[in-house]
């Protein structure tokens, strides 16, 4: 069970993902040695998944942001998400409710890298429909947000 403890620590890693359990204590006024194992057994638990670097695409030349929405075949659903999820450029894929079974977002180097993507699920036998829609402008992308503690 995540406590108010938790939450604390979560949102001070959300602030700073590198900073050590003697800044994270700092921050919370939770000893280091508590805020330590707070953050090994959020880890164990799921809670904190990995900690990683925030990478601007864009600056790397991934100039091309790319949504598509799938239609499937009921019986290839779970076969075009795991091919989805294995493609380097796919950032993101959802299995959602409405007009669409899938919501994937991936980012290219140039529209002819996408196309080529458009044209793989176009021809994917268990795809029925796809629509693609090429963002004009990020406004918010990979946000997390402070989850809920009573002391902030």
């Amino acid at each position: 069970m995540v406590d108010d403890i938790d939450r604390r620590v979560v949102n001070a890693l959300l602030r700073d993902g590198r900073a050590s359990a003697r800044d994270v204590a700092a921050e919370t006024g939770v000893a280091a040695t508590t805020v330590s194992r707070r953050m090994d057994q959020l880890v164990e638990t799921g809670v904190i998944e990995e900690y990683t670097a925030r990478i601007d695409y864009a600056a790397l030349g991934y100039d091309v942001t790319a949504v598509f929405q799938l239609s499937v075949d009921g019986s290839g659903l779970e076969s075009v998400t795991d091919r989805l999820r294995d493609q380097r450029n796919m950032v993101a894929v959802y299995e959602v409710t409405g007009s669409h079974d899938i919501v994937a977002v991936g980012k290219f180097r140039d529209t002819d890298e996408m196309n080529a993507r458009i044209k793989d699920l176009l021809t994917d036998p268990d795809v029925r429909s796809a629509a693609t829609s090429v963002v004009l402008n990020t406004v918010r992308e990979h946000e997390q947000f402070p989850v809920d503690d009573s002391d902030e």
